[in-house]
């Protein structure tokens, strides 16, 4: 159903931010809510499982995961992982308002949370990555063209793409937000300058929003579907004429590209594209949402199986209780496996860190915090030891404690 037209511009190792903006935690990765036929035995148990197999997926963040043959076995054996269940009686958004609005349609749910400790466990003996729960913020401007119109998707518009988009980003674990579209928002922005991708005027309009990720999407049943028409009728006979770019056109019923704006380590703004061609309006903005979930993925997720040791200075700690703070926030960093305190001079505290995986996906987990700040620039001496040529002793990259 799905083409890809474009291939990536950038490898998404390249995808570390410039500057340091707060995430968000997302505090339901163990959770899932799916739909329920009934509250009978067998539907629970169908319902029990997938809400599983969607546990999983959040939490790893890429739906390969449930091709491992360790996790494939824990879904048949999902009463082990699980803590509570219940269901809900949810209500349909109606979009359509001419609907008799005593007949909104509802839907059953069934609402299940499971073990955090023993799934980890489990990605661990299946030596699959795992995602923390401190994730960025992606910033979605979505432009819907329907004909000659072209609507700037937020909460509020009256369309079910919001939906679609909210939804995937409670499955997924992503945090998605969509701009105001208040006053703010228009006096900066117009839908030309987002279809255009024009970077200058969407960068300045979404800086209020403080997220880590840009993205311009697009989706359309007229102008993008008459483009590549063409191309596709140049390609096929330069004599086939008005015919050829029509029956093109009948094929496919809508087009959606994304572009993902991104921040280099040495300051170079690039972007990452793709373009899908599809029936199903909904089925292409899922897709294109999973594509950049699992691209952002691949930066921040954490190796269960590869281990290093990393040490590093932490400035700012004149108590106890700061220093406990900072052993726990360490503690707690899902890039981090143990912590060790090596040495305490004057306010400064220097640790070993034994990494899960790899430096960069530490340094990708420190991103998105605020309390710890590089006190001098760290990232040039991550893939080499340096030698402090005052001491002889090995440099370390050192932090600042922000309380």
């Amino acid at each position: 159903m799905f083409k890809t037209l474009f291939v990536l511009l950038l490898v998404i190792t390249s995808f570390l931010p410039l500057k340091g903006i707060e995430a968000v935690e997302v505090t339901d990765l163990y959770e899932a809510s799916v739909t329920i036929k009934s509250r009978n035995n067998a539907d629970r148990t169908m319902a029990l499982k997938e809400a599983l197999a969607a546990v999983m997926v959040k939490v790893g963040g890429n739906k390969s995961v449930l091709d491992n043959k360790i996790i494939k076995k824990s879904l048949q054996n999902y009463h082990a992982y699980l803590n509570q269940y219940r269901y809900q009686l949810k209500m349909l958004p109606v979009i359509e308002q001419t609907i008799d609005s005593s007949k909104v349609p509802e839907q059953l749910f069934l609402l299940a949370s499971f073990n955090e400790d023993k799934i980890n466990q489990l990605f661990q003996q299946a030596s699959l990555a795992l995602w923390g729960s401190l994730r960025p913020q992606l910033l979605l401007w979505l432009v819907d063209e329907d004909g000659l119109t072209r609507t700037i998707m937020s909460n509020s518009t009256v369309s079910p793409l919001p939906s679609i988009v909210n939804d995937f980003s409670i499955q997924r674990g992503l945090p998605i937000i969509m701009p105001l579209m208040d006053l703010t928002d228009a006096s900066q922005i117009t839908s030309s300058d987002i279809w255009g991708r024009f970077e200058q005027p969407v960068r300045k309009a979404s800086n209020r929003y403080s997220a880590e990720a840009i993205v311009i999407m697009r989706i359309s049943n007229s102008s993008l579907r008459a483009i590549e028409a063409s191309k596709n009728k140049r390609k096929k006979s330069k004599d086939c004429g008005v015919a050829c770019t029509q029956a093109e056109l009948n094929k496919q019923s809508y087009i959606l590209d994304w572009s993902l704006l991104s921040w280099s380590p040495n300051g170079d703004q690039t972007s990452i594209r793709q373009e899908y061609q599809g029936k199903e309006r909904e089925a292409l903005l899922n897709q294109g949402l999973a594509d950049i979930t699992e691209l952002i993925y691949q930066h921040y997720a954490v190796s269960t199986i590869n281990s290093n040791d990393f040490i590093i200075e932490v400035d700012n700690i004149g108590s106890m209780t700061t220093y406990v703070d900072v052993f726990d926030f360490l503690s707690n960093l899902s890039a981090v496996k143990s912590v060790t305190l090596l040495q305490a001079e004057g306010t400064s505290r220097r640790f070993n860190l034994q990494l899960l995986g790899s430096v960069n996906a530490f340094i990708a987990s420190l991103s998105l915090n605020k309390q710890l700040k590089q006190s001098i620039d760290p990232l040039a001496r991550y893939n080499e030891t340096l030698i402090d040529h005052e001491t002889g002793k090995k440099a370390v990259p050192i932090f600042n404690w922000v309380n």
